[in-house]
């Protein structure tokens, strides 16, 4: 009865779940449309490069739809959160990802056209998408959690996720890889990632009960934006977004040029060595939760963890620029241990200069930020790759390094004003 009772209050199981089926449709997509492209291609040229840019553009145009249609539905799901309604920012999305992910599906299955999974976004994307449901978890756990305890649980949220990701990625490659005389390549995961967003939704919707903290109602009315410290906490929370947004530029760009350059020489990796690279990726969320448990047993403030996750990145993916081999690639990764860090630290922070209320509205922006900024920055981080892909394709790593280094400047005075105001109450204590 233990058991029953720790489900139905931990929104764990769903993101776990939920991620395990994305990391093997991002696995099936990858792979699918490296295969249509590249037998595209060949027929027509001989230039390897050619299938690059068709994958390139691709994935621009997915990108950018996954990024763009969200933003009105995802305002939308927020508001209905905020009134008390929880689960709704979350079952909502998980109900559009049940239905595009089975896309790919058709696709695999029937042979459709590559370009039917430009409609994938535009489904889970009028139900809110990632926007609205993750903004849904993080809403979910800082209503239910104290002050206190907040950043690590929302750490303890990314690791699940991250976990999730890792184990599904390395299975992925080999997943894709099954088939028989009747189920073509692709189908057995396809099939498992739709399988698995089902399951999500019927337990979101069904079993998951929504648990609210005592600490977390006091606040909505005696703490936050509505505080004695307005104009201050006004100036923490536009810091916080504008350094969210810078990092989440740089990671998101050059993630999404990473997953493109592996694919092609020197590397050229197959469905395995993508999930394994994948997994790699996953295992930051790991690493950057072991990272949190040390900094905060060491009393290391919010402001200096972010810091120390940005700075991770910023080396690790400039090492990314010269990597030629499958070693250097994962040697590269492993400087990035701390590099999820920032983002939920952030959000922590986030929710402790908000009312209790707010805590959907104010995910979801930081949120659609995050995809209003992607949607200039993603186009511009493609034809950067295709124009440097002769001479140095390594070079958006180079820019996503120097944005992240633009990042660390407003966390930095964010902490400033922390220390400053801490000292102040103190003395007003003694």
């Amino acid at each position: 009865m233990a058991v029953v009772r720790f489900v139905r209050k931990h929104v764990e199981p769903v993101v776990f779940c939920a991620q395990l089926a994305s990391a093997f449709f991002d696995t099936g997509l990858q792979m699918v449309v490296k295969q249509r492209t590249e037998n595209t291609t060949n027929t027509t040229t001989d230039n390897p490069d050619q299938s690059q840019n068709a994958i390139a553009n691709f994935y621009m145009t997915f990108n950018m739809l996954t990024k763009f249609v969200p933003i009105i539905p995802a305002l939308i799901l927020a508001r209905i959160g905020d009134r008390g309604y929880r689960k709704v920012p979350i079952v909502v999305p998980l109900l559009g990802y049940s239905l595009s992910r089975a896309l790919l599906l058709f696709v695999v299955l029937l042979d459709w056209r590559i370009e039917v999974m430009y409609a994938a976004p535009v489904v889970h994307g009028l139900c809110g998408g990632f926007s609205s449901y993750w903004a849904g978890v993080m809403a979910l756990v800082s209503a239910s959690t104290g002050e206190d305890e907040r950043s690590l649980c929302i750490m303890r949220t990314e690791l699940v996720y991250g976990l999730a990701g890792f184990l599904g990625s390395l299975a992925s490659g080999h997943l894709f890889q099954l088939y028989t005389v009747d189920l073509k390549q692709g189908v057995v995961l396809a099939g498992m990632s739709v399988a698995l967003y089902v399951f999500c939704l019927l337990y979101a919707t069904i079993v998951l009960q929504v648990i609210r903290s005592p600490d977390g109602l006091e606040r909505q009315d005696s703490a936050g934006i509505l505080s004695s410290h307005v104009e201050r906490d006004r100036t923490i929370i536009a810091l916080l977004f504008v350094s969210g947004i810078l990092y989440d530029v740089a990671v998101g760009g050059g993630v999404e040029m990473l997953s493109i350059y592996v694919l092609k020489a020197p590397l050229q990796w197959s469905a395995t060595q993508v999930g394994y690279g994948n997994a790699a990726g996953f295992l930051i969320f790991i690493t950057s939760f072991l990272g949190v448990k040390l900094f905060t047993r060491f009393a290391v403030s919010d402001s200096s963890m972010i810091m120390i996750g940005m700075v991770s990145f910023m080396i690790g993916i400039y090492f990314m620029t010269f990597v030629t081999t499958t070693a250097m690639y994962f040697l590269a990764r492993s400087v990035m241990l701390f590099a999820l860090i920032p983002m939920p630290t952030i959000r922590s922070l986030l929710s402790k200069q908000v009312r209790g209320t707010s805590y959907g509205m104010t995910f979801t922006c930081l949120q659609l930020f995050f995809r209003l900024a992607s949607l200039a920055t993603t186009p511009i981080y493609t034809k950067i790759y295709e124009s440097t892909l002769d001479s140095f394709p390594g070079f958006v790593f180079i820019l996503s390094s120097c944005i992240t280094f633009l990042s660390v400047i407003p966390i930095s005075i964010v902490g400033c004003c922390n220390a400053r105001q801490n000292n102040y109450e103190i003395i007003q204590g003694n």
